[in-house]
C-alpha cells in the first residue's frame, strides 16, 4: 500500500514569499502615503481665518493695446482703458508703469504712434516721465497678433488653495473633526478668498484707514444753535414738502 502525503514543492515557495513582501510593502506605503497627507489637517488650527489666511501680496495689473498695421493711436475703447489705468495708478500703483512695445513687427511703426499716445494719457493724469518704462521686444510666435502691453505691480490681497480634503467627512474613526465635531478643513476658505477679492484697498484687512479732519463749518453753525437754544435739526419749507419727485420725467 502506497502512502499519499500533500506538501508543496520547494520550487513554488519563493514567489509566494515575495508576493506576500510585496503586499505587506504596498500596505505599509499606503499607511505612510496618508499619514502624510493628513498631516497638515492635524496641524491645521482651528479657526478658519487662522487656516486659510488672508495675505497681502504684490501683483500685477495689466491691459493688452492691439495696433494694426496700418493704424495708429488708439481708439474709443483703448484710450477710455488707458485714462483709467492711469487713474489707478495714481490711487495704487507700487511701481514704474512698463510699456513693452513691438520692434521689427509689420505694426511697428502704428505701435510706436500709439506709444506716444499712452505716454501722453499718462502724462496728463499726473504719472512723471521717470514713472514710465518702455521696453522693446520681439514677439516668439508669429502667429500672434505682436501687441502693446502695459502693466505695473500693486497690492492684492489672496488666499487659499481651496478644495484640499484631507479628511473624509462622512463618519470615520480616522476622521478627528468628526469624532471631536470640529471644522472640517477646508471650511472658510471660499469665504476668505471671496473676501480677499473683493476688497478695493488690501491694507485695510491688515489697519484702519486714518480718520478724515471734520467739517468744522457745518459743525460750528450746529453750535451755534445749540447755545441759543434753538433747534438744531434742519427744517424744510412747505412748499418743498409737497414736491414730486421728478424721476422718470
Amino acid at each position: 500500500m502506497t502512502q499519499t502525503t500533500s506538501r508543496t514543492p520547494a520550487g513554488t515557495k519563493r514567489p509566494i514569499a515575495i508576493a506576500a513582501a510585496i503586499v505587506g510593502l504596498a500596505v505599509t506605503l499606503g499607511a505612510c502615503q496618508h499619514a502624510a497627507d493628513n498631516s497638515f489637517a492635524l496641524d491645521a488650527p482651528a479657526d478658519y481665518r487662522q487656516r486659510h489666511p488672508i495675505s497681502v501680496t504684490e501683483a500685477d495689473r495689466s491691459i493688452v493695446v492691439f495696433v494694426g498695421r496700418s493704424r495708429g493711436g488708439l481708439t474709443a475703447d483703448q484710450r477710455a482703458s488707458v485714462i483709467e489705468m492711469a487713474g489707478d495708478w495714481m490711487r495704487e500703483g507700487t511701481g514704474a508703469v512698463t510699456i513693452d512695445v513691438p520692434v521689427d513687427t509689420p505694426n511697428a511703426r502704428p505701435a510706436q504712434e500709439s506709444l506716444r499716445e499712452i505716454q501722453a494719457t499718462f502724462a496728463a493724469a499726473g504719472v512723471p516721465p521717470r514713472g514710465m518704462l518702455v521696453r522693446k521686444y520681439h514677439p516668439d510666435d508669429p502667429r500672434m497678433m505682436p501687441a502693446i502691453r502695459v502693466n505695473y505691480p500693486k497690492m492684492k490681497a489672496t488666499a487659499g488653495p481651496c478644495g484640499l480634503w484631507p479628511d473624509d467627512l462622512g463618519p470615520s474613526i480616522h476622521n478627528r473633526a468628526y469624532i471631536e465635531n470640529q471644522q472640517y478643513y477646508n471650511f472658510g476658505c471660499a469665504n476668505q478668498r471671496n473676501l480677499a477679492a473683493m476688497v478695493e484697498n488690501p491694507s485695510d484687512l491688515v489697519q484702519p484707514r486714518a480718520e478724515t479732519p471734520a467739517y468744522t463749518s457745518r459743525r460750528n453753525i450746529a453750535f451755534d444753535k445749540y447755545r441759543k437754544g434753538t433747534t438744531t435739526a434742519t427744517t424744510y419749507p412747505e412748499s418743498d414738502r409737497a414736491k414730486l419727485s421728478d424721476t422718470g420725467k
